[in-house]
């Protein structure tokens, strides 16, 4: 699946090639919730880092989280006229995209189950809704985004 993207503003808009297009994981760390999380987490997606095209790229602003006093590689992209989370790309697996669903516009699936995580850093205010058959973790999964999407029977070729 193709995903395409923008900022709130329009600076920025963006595709990207996708076989795990399913926004099932809700991430409540603290960087992403405060970077990305209005409901109180974030839900990244998963694409092909090589098929990223980007307009507007000027608009682009990058931040790196420090994390136990260190910066970390991960570099999350937004825009830096409207402050709208694209996508986070980090070097130690370049061959990887994560959009943010919430900067997605097109149409994207329904999960069939979602994944809560990093509950260790679950603000004090947030009640995540935990639907039976949903999955709940301190921190992060062993399960790759990839290996969920397969064992959910919905990984789709990327080069479609």
């Amino acid at each position: 699946m193709v995903l395409q993207g923008s900022c709130h503003c329009g600076a920025v808009t963006f595709s990207a090639r996708s076989s795990a297009p399913f926004p099932y994981m809700r991430c409540y760390c603290s960087i992403c919730r405060k970077t990305a999380g209005g409901g109180g987490y974030a839900i990244n997606l998963s694409a092909d880092a090589d098929s990223l095209e980007v307009e507007g790229r000027d608009s682009i602003s990058v931040y790196q989280a420090t994390m136990d006093g260190k910066q970390s590689p991960a570099q999350r992209n937004f825009c830096s006229k409207c402050a709208s989370a694209l996508w986070v790309w980090d070097p130690r697996w370049p061959e990887l995209l994560h959009p943010f669903a919430s900067a997605v516009d097109s149409t994207l699936p329904r999960p069939p189950q979602n994944v809560h995580i990093m509950q260790t850093a679950l603000a004090s205010w947030i009640k995540p809704n935990i639907q039976a058959g949903d999955l709940v973790f301190d921190t992060y999964p062993e399960e790759s985004i990839e290996d969920w999407h397969r064992r959910h029977g919905v990984w789709e070729d990327s080069g479609q």
